[in-house]
């Protein structure tokens, strides 16, 4: 039998959405319209479409196929491993919060693994093909993250746990402004007359990282406090955290803004070391509020992410992508909170 010279080879991929649409001379969303809505289209589109999609043996996502028609209640969400910046208790409540709106919302999440830094995203299309997802919840956004464009050209819904931290921004997002974190904890240190103010946090180019550092700059400036000097990189470990907060000590630092309580807790250790008491002789602030920063002696200052707020939005955003694909896309950031504990006096106290 001659094979249509448009037609894949024994061994090549499945046939896609857009190879269909590149043969019949439409746009991708012309066959999702023959797919799902064929009423929108006028009759010798939709038999020219049709008849394309059976010379090529396309096979539709099940979830392009159902999405107006039905519902599998299901929203996809990948678990990888935690990116710099975001700790792994934060995620565990981040996904406490977000099971809890979805069940509100009469919705289920399904989790399946996806690794980071994956160019491959086969758990996303086995999880479509399989499971008929309504769509998806992304977190660990980053710089070059396909997975965005990627459904986005797909037509699959989807909502961000975080910004992509790039020029171009695609589709939905809820995140926390870690800036106003901490422009808020050294507005904190300046009102108890702290002025030689550091920060602790991840190596530049690091999004979440950045936009702590950020805040720390901008709140520094305004109140006419210096910032050279007064900034030191680590990875998100407490040996690491250790040796990089050092100089920042050895410079008189009275007060340490850590990105994260991880940070901070290197902080302290470097501070032991040094015969000094931290929340005594230096005030130490983290960032995320995770369980071990009220546990710590003294209890640590922290920024709180609102994370059950964040998982509200996010279930709120993707419902109402589902219900209007063509709106305009909703990015929503969120205020975190700081928490004071006993890790920040005044300095000399």
């Amino acid at each position: 039998m001659r094979r249509s010279p448009d037609a894949p080879s024994p061994k090549a991929g499945p046939v896609t959405l857009a190879m269909v649409a590149r043969r019949a001379g439409v746009s991708p969303q012309t066959v999702s319209n023959a797919l799902n809505s064929p009423e929108l289209l006028r009759s010798e589109t939709l038999e020219r479409v049709q008849r394309t999609i059976d010379e090529m043996g396309y096979r539709p996502h099940r979830a392009a196929q159902t999405l107006r028609t039905r519902s599998s209640k299901l929203i996809g969400y990948g678990i990888r491993p935690s990116a710099p910046g975001i700790s792994a208790p934060v995620m565990d409540r981040f996904l406490h919060a977000l099971s809890q709106a979805a069940d509100e919302a009469g919705y289920r999440i399904l989790l399946f693994a996806s690794p980071p830094g994956s160019a491959s995203l086969d758990g996303h299309e086995e999880l479509i093909d399989l499971h008929s997802v309504d769509g998806f919840v992304l977190s660990g956004t980053d710089r070059g993250d396909p997975r965005q464009a990627w459904l986005a050209k797909r037509g699959i819904p989807f909502v961000g746990f975080g910004r992509m931290w790039s020029g171009r921004q695609i589709g939905d997002w809820a995140d926390v402004d870690g800036a106003s974190g901490t422009d808020a904890a050294v507005e904190h240190l300046a009102a108890l007359g702290h002025r030689r103010i550091a920060f602790l946090g991840w190596p530049r180019g690091s999004g979440v990282g950045d936009d702590r550092a950020e805040g720390w700059q901008r709140a520094m400036r305004r109140h006419g406090l210096p910032v050279r000097g007064r900034r030191a990189q680590s990875v998100d470990d407490t040996s690491s955290a250790r040796a990089a907060v050092a100089p920042l000590l050895d410079a008189g630092a009275t007060a340490v803004i850590a990105a994260s309580d991880m940070l901070a807790m290197g902080c302290y250790q470097a501070l032991r070391e040094r015969k000094a008491a931290p929340g005594k002789d230096v005030a130490v602030i983290g960032f995320d509020d995770s369980p071990t920063a009220a546990l710590l002696s003294p209890g640590l200052s922290t920024v709180a992410q609102p994370l059950e707020a964040v998982g509200r939005e996010c279930v709120r955003l993707l419902l109402a992508r589902m219900s209007e694909p063509g709106a305009p896309p909703e990015r929503v950031l969120l205020e975190p909170s700081l928490v004071v504990r006993d890790s920040t006096p005044a300095p000399g106290s």
